[in-house]
């Protein structure tokens, strides 16, 4: 295994909070899947934290690659789910990404969100 490189964004919350306010439906057909989409629509309470925590993994999961989001990678070519236990991991939709691992972990503390992800070869 190879580490390709690491990535880590941080966003804020109250930042995600006015988007969503203003446009909640475009913001989130642009930026997540239908599935991350149902994911983040289940939580009741927290869903500003969530959306801001997922966007800030798609951000870091572009920096570790060193292209950043754009034409080699969208927002819409990773979801970010989560296991049973609760951790969150990465399901890479574009099939040139599928040759890399993506290590990823999340942390919130209102009004902020991080996200560090390691892109290791397999």
């Amino acid at each position: 295994m190879k580490i390709l490189g690491v990535g880590t964004d941080i966003v804020n919350v109250k930042r995600i909070e006015r988007i969503v306010k203003k446009n909640k439906n475009s913001f989130l057909k642009k930026i997540f899947t239908d599935k991350e989409i149902k994911k983040i629509l289940s939580y009741k309470a927290g869903q500003a934290s969530k959306i801001a925590s997922r966007f800030a993994a798609k951000e870091a999961l572009s920096k570790s690659l060193a292209t950043g989001i754009g034409t080699n990678v969208s927002f819409l070519d990773i979801e970010v789910l989560n296991k049973p236990s609760g951790a969150p991991y990465f399901n890479i939709v574009k099939k040139n990404l599928k040759k890399t691992t993506f290590e990823l972990s999340l942390s919130d503390d209102y009004p902020w969100a991080l996200a560090f992800v390691i892109a290791i070869k397999k």
